[in-house]
């Protein structure tokens, strides 16, 4: 009975560990809930000396690690695109938890830390363009800008959702940064088997990238739209009331 009654508890802190850390934010992403069940696991083990601050400084090493692989796959081998899937798992590791922490040690700074993790996904898309760029030597170099227009689209578009709706989502239907991060990382084990797959993967991803901001775009006109009108609507009923 006792063992029973201490399994509940700890379920039922757990349940609120991981209602805490979630509250703030919608997902729709296919590893949801796999993610935040290992989210909720992490941030009641990170040590006190570690603050928000410093796991996005984490996350961004990750992603210095990344670029670093493929600069490094330029000049040496292809084998050290590998090394771009540790970058991958610290990144998510930091960028996932600095907010997360927050909120579980209830010292969230609600705008600074989306300010700050804005700017930090931003210069992220632009090290990994930037280093796919230096990877491919040839006319594909351009799909490493493309990454990067059509990823910076649809942070925009996140942007622009928060601002008509007052809530912050950062998934695009099932694909959110984790998906994105998981496919990258097949598109490098597949360059270190076949030289140049990653080009062809590369257009790929741009291609679906491109048709889920159209979509996306779409969807956001769509709900811009009645607010305009939900709007209107509210002012014409305060002048009739007066």
């Amino acid at each position: 009975m006792i063992t029973i009654k201490l399994m509940e508890n700890k379920e039922s802190t757990f349940s609120n560990i991981l209602a805490t850390i979630t509250k703030d934010r919608e997902r729709t992403n296919i590893l949801k809930k796999h993610e935040q069940n290992l989210i909720a696991f992490l941030v009641q083990r990170i040590p006190k000396c570690i603050n928000s601050d410093m796991l996005t400084g984490i996350g961004m090493l990750g992603t210095l690690i990344t670029m670093g692989s493929f600069i490094l796959a330029h000049f040496y081998s292809r084998t050290f695109l590998l090394l771009g899937i540790l970058g991958f798992i610290v990144n998510w590791f930091g960028d996932s938890l600095d907010g997360r922490l927050a909120y579980y040690r209830n010292c969230p700074r609600k705008w600074y830390g989306f300010s700050l993790d804005f700017i930090v996904d931003w210069l992220t898309n632009i090290c990994i363009g930037i280093g796919y760029i230096v990877y491919v030597e040839c006319k594909f170099e351009l799909l490493g800008f493309g990454f990067v227009v059509l990823y910076g689209w649809a942070m925009m578009m996140a942007l622009m959702r928060y601002k008509i709706t007052d809530k912050y989502t950062i998934d695009s239907g099932i694909f959110g940064p984790t998906e994105v991060r998981v496919i990258l990382s097949v598109m490098l084990v597949l360059e270190v088997l076949i030289k140049d797959s990653i080009i062809y993967s590369s257009a790929v991803a741009c291609l679906i990238l491109l048709i889920l901001n159209i979509k996306d775009f779409r969807n956001l006109l769509i709900i811009a739209d009645q607010r305009d009108k939900q709007e209107k609507q509210a002012k014409e009923e305060q002048v009739s009331h007066e």
